[in-house]
């Protein structure tokens, strides 16, 4: 479980539509989770400006293993859990 504790509060929400569902995330967020550091001081609020080391902790600590790091996983992470509920049954029974 991800401790959403570590970044500011109005970003919980949209890290949890990100990880659990698939919905694609605001601009600061998508550069976060594209590890593009110029790109995320470009985007962030004054808070998440001030934070910024605690979101590389908490990406590095707490992010679910292949949900960050380039554009590329972001997109398929996406699709991935944007499946139907009964594609994700199948596809979750299929890795166990």
């Amino acid at each position: 479980m991800m401790n959403l504790e570590k970044i500011p509060a109005h970003m919980r929400s949209g890290v949890e539509l990100y990880v659990y569902d698939g919905i694609p995330p605001g601009s600061f967020l998508t550069s976060v989770l594209e590890n593009k550091l110029v790109e995320a001081f470009m985007h962030a609020d004054e808070i998440n400006r001030a934070a910024m080391f605690a979101w590389a902790d908490f990406m590095y600590n707490e992010m679910p293993s292949g949900s960050w790091r380039s554009r590329e996983i972001v997109i398929a992470w996406c699709k991935a859990r944007r499946a139907s509920p009964i594609e994700r049954e199948v596809s979750n029974a299929n890795q166990d």
